[in-house]
């Protein structure tokens, strides 16, 4: 299917329909015993971009080499009512509809609705930011740099419906579930520093030669790895990892790679070739490495090691139990973009040639999202509830207090996060945040009120664990 095939696509998806214009509609039921026996067919392609393509929306160093590859991997879930299908893409985001066709592309292949697929970005930089209206804005000015190739991005889901359907000859059946956890060492630090007066004096970022950020504590911070496996008896087939922070040990040279997080699940991997071992940023949109990292080359294997080694302790001591409940549970909200976005005036900054190619592509991610919102597109969040774990897919650059938010309001279930979903909100602050001022809070493009949207999704979500 062409992209550009919207009408077809949006009829075909439901998206067209009424009932998706409201905002925290719930749209699956409670976890309940398997239907059936239960199998996960694992999948892996490769979403490499080819030489000369943008890397981060246009506004870093193309690609010159691809250092290691990125990849798409996951698995599908059957036995459950209509196939599951959870993905992790070694991509900057995938926004808007270029999110929704990858899910719509996925539950094709796989034989379900796009409302049972969760596709989240790893969010490394070194890699493409896709999102299509974006790309017809800027295709337009013939000079600016592409936002994505049509025909990579294309060829790529075409690529992830032969890998599901390809998995699905050879499913293999789980019987058992294991969760656990470990604290990550000297990685995650806040990039928000705040002072006195109440607002943000300097952004620590992913990584800091500036001797301050390192002095001061690492903030508010989710110090945790989780981890979720799924065993056929007492072999393990699929362990999914999870943890907050922005994935860039360093970036904008056009040398892709996975980076630190990517690299540390390939070397877990290769120690367990016959278990899919799949990454995770948790909701990392004010956390990044900065305290701990200079941005050398020398400390991507330092922080490549550090994750690794946090992976191998939250496996420690998993204990599998038999499953006894698995539920897939969604909400949809459709937040509002702020008023201070005139898109007019937007669109003229995108058409004057004498500014930085920054300050012309990235305007265009603001313009989509309006847009989007005008057309009644919401954003789906989801949850996959195993037994005592639930598994949340929350969109964009969410701060790190949705996240422990989340953890708090379920302590007796174990609540992992994968943010990162649909990147079309971009960052997610707390309505708290917005006063305080900081990069984060200017490439917001939604309404503050999208803090009480998503944390009462996260809510509904989670009650539906519990009840």
């Amino acid at each position: 299917m062409s992209v550009f095939d919207r009408r077809e696509f949006l009829q075909a998806t439901g998206f067209a329909t009424a009932g998706w214009l409201l905002c925290g509609t719930e749209l699956s039921a409670k976890p309940q015993a398997p239907t059936g026996e239960l199998l996960l067919a694992p999948f892996r392609f490769d979403v490499s971009p080819p030489l000369g393509h943008s890397l981060c929306g246009g506004w870093i160093t193309p690609v010159v080499d691809i250092v290691d590859s990125l990849e798409a991997i996951g698995f599908v879930l059957l036995g459950a009512g209509k196939p599951i299908v959870i993905c992790a893409v070694d991509w900057t985001g995938l926004l808007n509809e270029a999110h929704i066709a990858w899910r719509a592309a996925l539950a094709d292949a796989a034989g379900t609705t796009p409302e049972r697929v969760a596709v989240q970005c790893v969010h490394q930089h070194d890699a493409p930011f896709a999102c299509l209206e974006a790309e017809k804005i800027v295709a337009a000015q013939g000079d600016l740099p592409h936002i994505v190739d049509l025909d990579y991005f294309n060829r790529c889901l075409e690529s992830g419906r032969k890998a599901i359907t390809q998995a699905l000859q050879e499913p293999v059946p789980i019987t058992h579930v294991a969760q656990g956890e470990a604290t990550v060492d000297r990685v995650a630090s806040n990039r928000r520093l705040v002072g006195l007066e109440g607002t943000v004096l300097s952004q620590r970022g992913s990584s800091s030669r500036t001797p301050f950020h390192q002095r001061y504590p690492e903030g508010l911070i989710d110090p945790h790895l989780k981890t979720v496996a799924f065993y056929q008896n007492e072999r393990k087939v699929a362990a999914c990892h999870y943890y907050a922070c922005h994935p860039m040990s360093h970036y904008g040279q056009g040398h892709v790679s996975a980076d630190f997080c990517g690299l540390a699940r390939k070397q877990r991997q290769q120690d367990e070739p016959h278990c899919l071992h799949l990454y995770f940023n948790g909701c990392g949109g004010n956390i990044g490495a900065g305290k701990y990292n200079d941005g050398s080359a020398e400390m991507r294997p330092v922080l490549t090691q550090r994750i690794y080694d946090a992976i191998v302790r939250s496996e420690a001591n998993l204990a599998p139990e038999a499953i006894a409940s698995l539920g897939w549970s969604t909400q949809e909200i459709l937040p509002p973009p702020r008023d201070i976005h005139d898109p007019d005036e937007i669109l003229k900054q995108i058409e004057d040639k004498s500014r930085r190619v920054v300050e012309r592509n990235r305007p265009a991610y603001t313009v989509a999202w309006r847009r989007r919102y005008e057309r009644g597109l919401p954003i789906v969040l989801s949850a996959l509830h195993v037994n005592s774990a639930s598994i949340l897919h929350l969109p964009a650059e969410s701060f790190i207090e949705y996240q422990l938010r989340a953890q708090v309001s379920a302590p007796e279930r174990f609540v992992a996060c994968a943010a990162y979903g649909d990147g079309g909100p971009w960052y997610i602050p707390t309505k708290e945040a917005f006063p305080q001022g900081g990069y984060a809070t200017t490439v917001a493009w939604c309404d503050p009120q999208m803090d009480d949207l998503l944390t009462g999704g996260l809510h509904k979500l989670l009650l539906e664990a519990k009840s």
